[in-house]
């Protein structure tokens, strides 16, 4: 039989590994809004309705050589140049300015650990 996750599907989460997990929740919650679902010593859970991410502690985490649009989670969100203006706000990194594509309108972000998270208008 074929899984049918069509049938039962609720929501799909990445997990992201970080060196510091308060350090990184702080981030996750103050500077980008998701809110804390749970947290334990090693792991967290954070979430914005049925949309999550998961962040595990790892003693350290891997060196990453890779091309300027590779990135590790690409969120669509419908006021693009709102989030843009609040992660300058919050002195995010912005290692992609807010740019026109031939797909779209997006920016990048780096977390403190050197994962990449792709914004891009959904409204486009």
């Amino acid at each position: 039989m074929k899984l049918d996750l069509e049938k039962c599907l609720h929501c799909v989460s990445t997990q992201l590994v970080v060196s510091d997990i308060e350090r990184a929740v702080s981030f996750y919650t103050g500077s980008i809004g998701f809110g804390l679902n749970f947290k334990q010593e090693t792991y967290a859970g954070l979430g914005i309705g049925p949309h999550s991410i998961h962040l595990k502690l790892v003693d350290t985490v891997p060196s990453r050589t890779r091309d300027a649009d590779q990135v590790d989670l690409v969120i669509g969100v419908t006021d693009l140049d709102f989030c843009y203006e609040a992660v300058q706000s919050e002195d995010v990194p912005v290692i992609q300015p807010l740019r026109e594509t031939p797909y779209g309108r997006e920016f990048y972000i780096e977390d403190p650990d050197g994962n990449r998270l792709a914004f891009f208008d959904v409204t486009s």
